[in-house]
């Protein structure tokens, strides 16, 4: 397997020389900047993350005293359990860090403020919808529901115990797809009872690295993403992959599509509550749209 070399997300300076990644073993791509120096620590979902790259760029080019921020664009599954238990174990490595913001879906965020962590918090932004995720060419020509049925062509989902947010939204995307060819997908029906059958595979745990990855391996044909997350690895592996957007699986402008909301965790510290005024401005609304999303 070779792994995608995917560019660096830090919101300051670029890593040095001094870097330890080894592809099989030690390598952390959705935990970004130093926990020590930061001042300012995002936790948030990863299916945005490019947009929220540039955002926390902008940020802290414009506040040069935050020093740097630390930003995680894990599944929301693991940002909850990190707040519950207040530090992350990454192999032999514990980050003892709380955050100041987080952006996530409702339905995460819900659990936070359940939880005591936070008061409430604020729409955001929200997906164009989903599209399919296809290998440079497109070399099985997959344009709708009629072909994930085909024997030779072999579906990507994530996954629907460890990432059930987006699952369920893919889940029903691919059923509205379906219904607008008169078609059924009837293996969706199956769960994980059959997770490497002849016509699906889901991932591990963070679908917007493993998706394009299984694309590359050959080991699926095509993968339901979100829209932007398909504009990305179009752009940055363009010899790689391409999407197809069939109108059943776009987002209609009053859908919830794909949203994530943000807020304070606790006080927010001494930057997070500049930071959600930040987040409401015509330049973030600006970066977003250049990735594929809409505010809400």
């Amino acid at each position: 397997m070779a792994s995608l070399p995917w560019p660096d997300e830090f919101a300051g300076a670029a890593a040095s020389e001094s870097r330890f990644i080894q592809a099989d073993s030690n390598i952390c791509l959705d935990f970004h900047g130093d926990p020590l120096r930061a001042r300012l620590v995002v936790f948030s979902d990863g299916n945005h993350h490019m947009a929220l790259r540039e955002v926390l760029a902008a940020f802290l080019a414009a506040n040069p005293a935050v020093e740097d921020i630390f930003y995680t664009t894990t599944p929301p599954r693991v940002a909850l359990q990190w707040l519950r238990a207040g530090h992350l174990d990454i192999g032999n490595l514990r980050l003892s860090l709380k955050p100041h913001v987080f952006i996530s879906p409702p339905a995460v965020l819900d659990q936070a403020v359940a939880a005591g962590h936070m008061t409430g918090y604020r729409p955001f932004m929200r997906s164009r919808g989903t599209a399919l995720l296809v290998q440079k060419g497109n070399p099985k020509h997959i344009r709708g529901a009629a072909d994930l049925l085909r024997d030779d062509v072999k579906l990507f989902l994530s996954n629907p115990q460890t990432e059930k947010v987006s699952y369920d939204i893919y889940r029903e995307a691919l059923q509205r797809l379906a219904t607008a060819e008169s078609l059924s997908l009837d293996f969706l029906d199956h769960g994980t009872d059959a997770p490497d059958s002849a016509k699906l595979i889901y991932g591990a745990a963070i679908h917007h690295r493993e998706a394009p990855q299984a694309l590359a391996d050959g080991a699926a044909d095509v993968a339901v993403v979100f829209y932007h997350l398909a504009l990305r690895y179009q752009r940055i592996f363009p010899d790689q992959f391409e999407f197809v957007q069939p109108a059943a699986m776009v987002a209609e402008d009053s859908a919830e599509v794909g949203r994530c909301d943000c807020g304070l965790v606790g006080d927010g510290g001494e930057w997070g509550r500049k930071l959600i005024e930040f987040l409401t401005t015509d330049a973030v609304t600006d970066i977003y749209r250049a990735h594929g999303l809409e505010r809400i």
